[in-house]
């Protein structure tokens, strides 16, 4: 039985690791079959609850190069639903789900489907100009509607505001206190702030004024360290760790389970 994934005391610091599922059957680096990469998916689930993670999310990174929203094929949707259900029958801490890119209303599917807590959307708010292309529609409208359709509300969605791999030129007049006020406008349940790019350092100054604009809880999404994770908490309700925690502390590699409980050490004590 999974728990909800309630971010409401501040002083209760949540870690959260990222499994990123291997390619899947129908992109271009794909070299697993589903199960294969549903094991390798749990084992890392299981790693990190272990380890001391407070939840996880599962996240089709490897798909690169991405397709966006309507483009993603039903072959990508069905792998990560097999992903989740394997995922939440071996662990018992909260799971979220990200599907890339801007699967938003399908990540709300399997999370519903497979027992999850939460999703990570992007888009949610702004258009943007990303690494696979103009991002001109926000997701916010249409994906709080489906939740609502499908009796999903309990399901909390997280949102990128000023997303790392993206453009915010046409939105260069706004900050990133304008993008927390909006998404908090729109519905959003949380918000994550990150770098420029994965593994990128997220700046302090964009978390405290994330968390000085809104009272929604703010959750840092990139470049996250036994070194950093103490000033980040100054303003953030709960760190996304995706690459410290991997060999070598590259996200393409597999989770190293020594890393991950340095993190969790670093943080929990």
């Amino acid at each position: 039985m999974h728990t909800p994934f309630d971010l409401i005391a501040r002083s209760d610091k949540k870690l959260i690791g990222m499994v990123h599922v291997g390619a899947l059957p129908s992109t271009p680096n794909n070299t697993q079959s589903v199960r294969e990469i549903v094991l390798q998916a749990t084992l890392e689930a299981k790693q990190l609850q272990d380890s001391g993670f407070d939840a996880i999310i599962i996240e089709n990174m490897h798909d690169i190069p991405y397709v966006h929203g309507d483009d993603l094929t039903p072959d990508i949707t069905a792998a990560m639903t097999a992903v989740a259900c394997s995922v939440a029958a071996a662990i018992s801490i909260p799971f979220g789900v990200q599907i890339l890119s801007g699967g938003n209303t399908r990540a709300l599917a399997v999370a519903h489907a497979a027992g999850g807590a939460f999703i990570r959307c992007e888009n949610f708010v702004f258009a943007h100009v990303a690494d696979e292309g103009v991002l001109g529609k926000a997701e916010a409208g249409g994906l709080l509607r489906y939740r609502k359709s499908i009796g999903a509300e309990s399901i909390k969605v997280f949102c990128d505001i000023k997303k790392k791999h993206a453009s915010h030129a046409i939105t260069g007049d706004l900050s990133v206190a304008d993008f927390a006020e909006g998404a908090k406008f729109f519905g959003a349940d949380g918000l994550i702030i990150t770098g420029s790019s994965t593994g990128k350092q997220t700046a302090i100054e964009d978390v405290r004024q994330a968390r000085e604009a809104v009272d929604l809880p703010i959750l840092v999404g990139s470049g996250v360290t036994p070194d950093n994770a103490a000033g980040l908490f100054e303003f953030a309700d709960a760190l996304i760790v995706g690459s410290w925690i991997k060999a070598d502390g590259i996200w393409t590699n597999a989770v190293d389970p020594s890393r991950a409980q340095q993190m969790v050490r670093s943080v929990h004590g």
